[in-house]
């Protein structure tokens, strides 16, 4: 069974968003450099970035994202992101009217349901969960096995927390990578058991 990885871009202060669910400027490393992270060529990083995001993004095969994540992309369009498999969209509330039930998108009521259902469907590959609410409380359930951030040298003030509503202290393992790319830190713990 593949592991399961919470995952996102973050201020230096620890945001994935501002308070208009903006990055702004977080993702100025996925599009200032002159190496094609994706097909689409919208996503250039630099070398140091591709070598380190590029391997790991060929391992996700299911994504874990809110509702609220959803609705801001329309779904992706019915296709998920970057390559990957399946989606599977934590909500109290249907898939949206018209939806394409054939679309590799599930909707499941609580995260450790998500967790469940995104393991059966990525086998050993990688389950990745979206850092913010959903990624908090998929970490404060227990069912993180690590935590990976790419830090964007810019504070925001406020905004949509990393590790969401999460209370409770977590420790992790020291970082098992640290690498600096052009606009990001790409930093990697194990959650500590």
């Amino acid at each position: 069974m593949g592991k399961v990885v919470m995952y996102g871009t973050v201020s230096v202060d620890g945001f994935i968003a501002d308070d208009g669910d903006q990055p702004g400027p977080l993702f100025d490393w996925l599009t200032g450099g002159d190496v094609p992270l994706d097909e689409s060529g919208a996503l250039k990083v630099s070398q140091t970035s591709y070598d380190y995001t590029r391997p790991y993004w060929d391992e996700i095969g299911v994504t874990i994202a809110g509702r609220h994540v959803f609705d801001l992309t329309d779904g992706w369009d019915g296709k998920p992101p970057s390559g990957i498999d399946h989606v599977v969209v934590v909500t109290h509330r249907p898939a949206p009217e018209g939806w394409d039930p054939e679309a590799p998108f599930h909707f499941v009521d609580g995260v450790e349901a998500a967790v469940a259902k995104a393991r059966e469907l990525a086998g050993d590959r990688v389950v990745e969960v979206a850092a913010g609410d959903v990624g908090g409380q998929a970490l404060a359930a227990g069912l993180v096995d690590e935590v990976r951030m790419d830090v964007a040298p810019v504070v925001l003030g406020s905004g949509k927390r990393y590790f969401g509503s999460v209370e409770a202290q977590h420790l992790l393992e020291d970082p098992d990578v640290v690498l600096q790319g052009d606009r990001v830190l790409h930093l990697r713990y194990r959650v500590r058991r």
